[in-house]
Order: C-alpha cells, then structure tokens, then sequence
C-alpha cells in the first residue's frame, strides 16, 4: 500500500472532503442512516471528535480531532468508507482499476485533508462545512439542511441560528466575525 505524504499530527484537528465515485449520486443521504452506523461503529472502536460534519448527495465534508498521541484519521476514514460501503450491500458499477485495486466503486480514491493550524482556520473550515448545502443550492440557509452538525453548533452556542443564509440579516462572509 502507498504511503501517501500526509502531515499527521497526533491529537491534531483535521478537516476532510470524501467524495463518492459517481458525483451524479445521491447515495449518501438515501443510505444516511448506513453512514449514521459506519461511524458510531467506528468511533466505538477507535474514539474522536466530531467537531462538524455536513452529508450532501454525493459528498462529505467534515473536521475531527483526534485523541492525544494518535494521528490515524486516515485509517479511521477507510473504516468508515467500508463500513458503509458493507451496509449499504450494493454493488456498483466497477472498472478494471477499481477490480485490480480491490474498491468497491462507491467512493473516489483517497480522500482530501487539511490540517487544522489554528484557531482562524478552525473557524474558516466550520464556516465552510455548515455554509456547504447553502453554496451547492440545497437549502436558502444552513439550518434548513438535516444531514449536518449545524444545529448541534447552534445549540452549544458556536452559532446563531439565522448565521449562514443567503438572505436577509443571515450573511455568509468565510469565517464568523
């Protein structure tokens, strides 16, 4: 297996976009409740945090920091990618590479990370994640889209509940004020 340069930083803040093959899909929240337990299993197994997360049609984003002295967000991803692929039992349409390479067909290869390097770019990354439904036109604001961390945000006091519209006093600059 490749060892693909990543910065791992054990304990360290991490923002993710996992992609599915088929970007036309709507898999992830017709089988949202097979994605809900790929990632409690996992973080039953293998314990993080879930800072955001957002679910759209036929991507995720989403930030987790990992327990002191562990840097394995990679690892915990594939379990979830299988995980889910295993409960939703369906097979896609699969391409020789895809044969060669032992995959599934429902996600793209790797995934993308960003390493969180402060408490700004935290901010601009949670900013992303919950304004994400609302940029690709799912929802007018982001408390309307179920398949995200947004209320839960709200409720802990990160955000007002009216942040991340695209009308009215909700207004969305890239990073709270």
């Amino acid at each position: 297996m490749p060892d693909y340069r990543r910065n791992r930083v054990p304990g360290g803040t991490y923002f993710f976009t996992v992609n599915l093959r088929d970007r036309r899909s709507d898999l992830l929240v017709v089988e949202i409740a097979a994605l809900r337990d790929a990632v409690r299993t996992e973080l039953a197994r293998r314990p993080f945090h879930i800072d955001a997360w957002v679910v759209l049609p036929d991507h995720m984003h989403c930030q987790w920091t990992l327990p002191e002295g562990d840097a394995d967000f990679s690892g915990r991803m594939r379990e979830i990618k299988a995980g889910f692929t295993r409960r939703i039992a369906r097979q896609a349409e699969r391409t020789i590479g895809t044969l060669r390479q032992r995959e599934s067909g429902v996600w793209q290869r790797r995934l993308w990370e960003h390493t969180i390097r402060d408490e700004r770019d935290y901010a601009a990354q949670m900013d992303y994640i919950h304004f994400n439904p609302v940029k690709h036109g799912l929802v007018k604001e982001g408390r309307a889209w179920e398949y995200s961390s947004f209320r839960r945000c709200v409720a802990a006091g990160l955000y007002p509940l009216e942040w991340g519209g695209t009308g009215g006093d909700a207004i969305y600059g890239g990073e709270r004020e």
